[in-house]
């Protein structure tokens, strides 16, 4: 697929998930990484920025993500090991995670992405969440900026201070998505369609809230709701589904030149059945990877198929 490149920047690492017979099994993941695995089976072309350490772990996350087309530029941890998460799956499949990660990126050259996405762990660890603000800051002429927060209180339990380090990255990015338990986390009591009408206050295009099974709501610059239903589907576990969400997203929205310079002008420029024919797939996209165990987004033939099925 020809088009604009995309950068990803944030944590690659390994889920230890649970098995069938009750054995812990590596799973490579990151939800930056996830997001990068996703635009790359998308045929879009990738760059994802990380850290992996020069052991087992770091080489299959390497080939996990390589092997999908990802083109991988990492430096090594001062930790010495690839970051991993142990995940817990609860009844209905829905994960929590406990890290052992370490995300001290230095630098990273924005290039000539026509899109950079930054998400999760990476925007709000120290120390190399600088690296990251700073990156966002210098990127936002040339590129379409997106972000993913991704709540983890179990690295970041001060959530005055990350809210305050999301908050600012919100103000320097075009799109936004985050799902209404992140929203919960950094404004409890406060309904989250009410928060993302502020952020998109703030200056994003596009705040777009994903609520699981029951679809997404999107609020735009000017105040307008996009609301689209969910995709119901058996689910295997919820392991990188937001990930996936966001990857198909800004397949979607490049498909109406959203990236580049201009790209966040023609974001406010569509139409809101535009806007929702993009939440829509990027549903689907979410549905397919719920259904089946892991970080496993789909690649274009399964999307449109899935597509087809709604």
């Amino acid at each position: 697929m020809t088009g604009p490149s995309f950068l990803v920047v944030g944590e690659a690492l390994v889920d230890v998930v649970p098995g069938d017979d009750g054995v812990p099994r590596d799973l490579p993941g990151g939800s930056p990484a996830n997001v990068a695995l996703t635009l790359a089976r998308l045929g879009r072309t990738v760059r994802l920025a990380t850290t992996l350490a020069k052991d087992e772990r770091g080489r299959a996350v390497r080939t996990w993500l390589e092997s999908s087309g990802v083109q991988v530029d990492a430096s090594e941890p001062a930790s010495g090991r690839t970051s991993s998460a142990v995940v817990t799956l609860d009844e209905r499949g829905s994960a929590s995670y406990d890290f052992d990660l370490t995300w001290d990126l230095a630098h990273v050259e924005h290039g000539d992405a026509g899109v950079l996405h930054v998400g999760s762990v990476a925007t709000v660890l120290a120390p190399g969440d600088r690296t990251v603000r700073d990156l966002v800051a210098a990127a936002g002429a040339a590129a379409v900026v997106s972000l993913d927060p991704n709540a983890r209180p179990a690295l970041t339990p001060d959530v005055e201070r990350a809210r305050h380090q999301v908050e600012e990255l919100v103000t320097l990015s075009d799109v936004v998505k985050v799902s209404d338990e992140d929203l919960g986390w950094y404004h409890p009591g406060t309904d989250p369609v009410t928060v993302a009408a502020r952020w998109a206050f703030l200056g994003p295009a596009l705040v777009v809230v994903t609520r699981g099974g029951d679809g997404a709501v999107a609020v735009r610059h000017d105040g307008r709701r996009v609301e689209v239903a969910g995709v119901r589907v058996a689910v295997s576990d919820t392991v990188g589904a937001g990930d996936t969400f966001s990857g198909v997203l800004l397949h979607a929205l490049a498909d109406h030149g959203v990236h580049g310079p201009d790209g966040a002008d023609r974001l406010r420029e569509l139409s809101d059945d535009e806007v929702a024919l993009a939440l829509r797939t990027a549903a689907a996209g979410a549905a397919v990877t719920v259904s089946r165990p892991g970080a496993d987004p789909p690649d274009a033939g399964e999307l449109a198929s899935a597509m087809l099925g709604r």
